[in-house]
């Protein structure tokens, strides 16, 4: 490799990446899903998720559900991962607002126990922006073993998701 060069790096390396665009048929609120072969799954913003364009600054980043449900107070033990909150495909995982007024809900897109939500982002929401696909990600999934291959479905691989972006760029212009 050349000087100065780098390799791909962790997630590109041990991760497989899926996509939901559209979630919740809100247009480009798009999440990435990336799979670990160990069948633990990292949700992250995808590319063109409207928080990771320019212009915008992340306000407040709340992992309050609702009254009784904080995805904080999610407490995991042992090898079972006893404790860990159960998510459906459509369950929000946080509420994050932008300085422009505008609210995102982000949603797990898969169904598992809920293993950890990534705190950091809490005191510098500027990770979520800058590093989305590593220190920036939302939350940490492991999907039931049964369900692990089965997870996917409903997902789109990298090549379907450029192709999804190609489609909005040109009917945009």
């Amino acid at each position: 490799m050349a000087a100065g060069a780098a390799g791909p790096g962790g997630a590109e390396r041990y991760f497989t990446r899926w996509y939901k665009p559209d979630v919740k048929g809100r247009p480009c609120e798009d999440f990435c899903v990336l799979q670990h072969s160990n069948r633990i799954c990292v949700i992250t913003l995808a590319e063109a998720h409207p928080l990771l364009q320019s212009g915008k600054t992340i306000k407040n980043i709340n992992y309050q559900i609702s009254a009784n449900c904080s995805r904080l107070q999610n407490k995991v033990s042992g090898k079972s991962k006893r404790g860990a909150q159960f998510l459906t495909e459509l369950a929000p995982l946080c509420r994050i607002s932008s300085s422009d007024g505008e609210e995102y809900t982000i949603y797990s897109c898969i169904r598992g126990r809920l293993i950890e939500v990534n705190e950091n982002i809490l005191t510098n929401p500027a990770l979520l922006q800058e590093k989305p696909s590593t220190e920036g990600y939302i939350a940490v999934v492991l999907p039931k073993f049964e369900e692990s291959k089965s997870i996917t479905q409903g997902l789109l691989t990298q090549k379907e998701y450029e192709e999804v972006l190609l489609k909005r760029r040109s009917s945009a212009s």
